[in-house]
């Protein structure tokens, strides 16, 4: 599907003795967050273990290779690449021996000096065995000088830049560090006498723990035998909260920088009703991101609801198509039409983004040839007509159709019979109307964090210019 890529998710435990197997649930509930690799690092106060593999959760462990990773304490880490290729090399968490000891890093997020860093290290005699950002952050941990662990990471982390929702780990502590302006998600929890940190709220539902409160901006978090610990370890930035976790990314069951993803998505569809009426008989959202956002549409529009699209849940990462002459079948292996629902109405489809505008177009054709009369797509957010460089996996501006194209432009591509977008003051809105708190970039173009000496490499895809 023409979607935007989901991140990564991270998951850490300290003080239970199924560590490892919690840790693989808590990745379970986190699987949406990335697909291509999944790994746990474990410990047991004198030894650490680890296990990494290639494709999802559940095919990565076993009970065999979960029996291999023993203690009380372990981190995890599910992945999708913003950064570096798809290998085993680059699935985390990393772990490495040096001066401080061993320490396990799982990392959300994307560091935009990570590059400029690089090079200095490798020029100062470092040996990378990855192409992932993360690598430098533990070469900058390797290399200082500081008498203790958190100092080291102190000094390590404060020279990194972009998003960065970190989980760490040493034989005997649990260590959490977020940037200072909060980019990604990152949740405390409790479990019994156990303390948590993942990315998403719903790892704490399916384990049975209780959230406490978020990682603060620029905190870093210090769990072990004597207690939690916390230290403001960065200066306060302005807050720049990924708009897409609520658009997008994060489970609906979650709560995401203090709000119920549900509720946002469901207040995101009301206002889209508002904004842009449509005189249509029955409102479908196109599954399963679009439902949320299409529940609000409906209540306001006063319209029926019908699921007139069905998604088949077990295509997998990577649907084979064997013959060229059978390619048109593409998104039908995932999205079929019910007639029944479809036939003969004026259907207003929901969905939360358009990227490149190839599946859209593939979708409303479906619909018009099960029998709808009218077909009037509505997006639950704007335009987005900038890449992201903070973790998000996004085309270069020339693919995004809405950079290059006017509305009308791209309701003909997709041949709707009308289009309409979420306004960027809508989309505010229903996120956060008290506060400015979130980063925009992917609709606006304007970046929250400078960029290093590279910063032509990275800007030339997202200036407005036409292309």
């Amino acid at each position: 599907m023409d979607k935007f890529k989901d991140e990564c998710g991270v998951f850490g435990i300290f003080g239970h003795p199924e560590a490892a197997n919690l840790s693989y649930l808590g990745l379970y509930a986190l699987q949406h967050r990335g697909q291509e690799s999944a790994g746990i690092v474990s410990a047991d106060g004198e030894h650490m273990y680890a296990a990494r593999a290639m494709g999802y959760v559940a095919d990565a462990f076993d009970e065999a290779a979960l029996a291999k990773l023993p203690g009380h304490l372990a981190i995890g880490h599910t992945r999708y690449s913003t950064t570096g290729q798809s290998r085993i090399e680059n699935a985390q968490p990393f772990l490495i021996d040096c001066a401080h000891g061993q320490i396990a890093v799982a990392h959300n997020g994307n560091l935009v000096n990570a590059r400029e860093l690089r090079d200095e290290l490798v020029r100062n005699g470092s040996i990378f065995q990855t192409s992932s950002d993360t690598e430098v952050v533990l070469h900058l941990y390797a290399r200082s000088k500081a008498p203790t662990v958190e100092e080291a990471l102190i000094e390590s982390i404060s020279q990194i830049r972009g998003a960065f929702s970190l989980v760490m780990m040493t034989k005997n502590r649990l260590i959490a560090a977020r940037d200072p302006h909060a980019f990604r998600p990152l949740a405390l929890g409790r479990l019994d006498g156990a303390w948590i940190v993942c990315s998403e709220t719903c790892a704490l539902d399916l384990i049975g723990a209780t959230y406490v409160r978020d990682v603060e901006p620029g905190e870093l978090v210090i769990i072990s035998d004597g207690g939690v610990r916390s230290i403001q370890a960065f200066p306060a930035s302005p807050l720049s909260h990924c708009v897409f976790e609520h658009v997008y990314f994060a489970r609906p069951d979650s709560y995401v920088f203090g709000r119920s993803v549900n509720d946002v998505r469901t207040e995101l569809g009301r206002v889209l009703a508002r904004e842009a009426p449509a005189d249509a008989d029955v409102v479908v959202p196109i599954p399963d991101s679009g439902v949320c956002a299409a529940i609000g549409f409906a209540e306001v529009a006063k319209l029926p609801l019908q699921m007139g699209l069905i998604r088949n849940h077990y295509v997998g990462r990577t649907f084979i198509q064997p013959q060229q002459s059978i390619r048109h079948f593409g998104v039908k292996v995932k999205l079929n039409p019910v007639r029944s629902i479809l036939e003969g109405k004026r259907v207003i489809l929901i969905d939360d983004s358009i990227v490149r505008g190839t599946t859209s177009r593939k979708i409303v054709k479906m619909v018009k040839a099960a029998g709808a009369r009218e077909v009037h797509l509505r997006i639950s957010c704007p335009p987005t007509i900038s890449p992201c460089f903070y973790g998000v996996d996004t085309p270069s501006r020339k693919e995004l159709i809405a950079a290059t194209h006017t509305i009308d432009e791209v309701r003909k591509y997709v041949e709707a019979d009308s289009l309409a977008y979420l306004s960027l003051d809508g989309l505010r809105a229903a996120i956060a109307p008290q506060q400015n708190s979130y980063c925009t970039s992917c609709y606006t173009g304007v970046y929250p964090v400078a960029f290093p000496r590279d910063e032509h490499a990275y800007l030339q895809l997202a200036l407005k210019v036409v292309d």
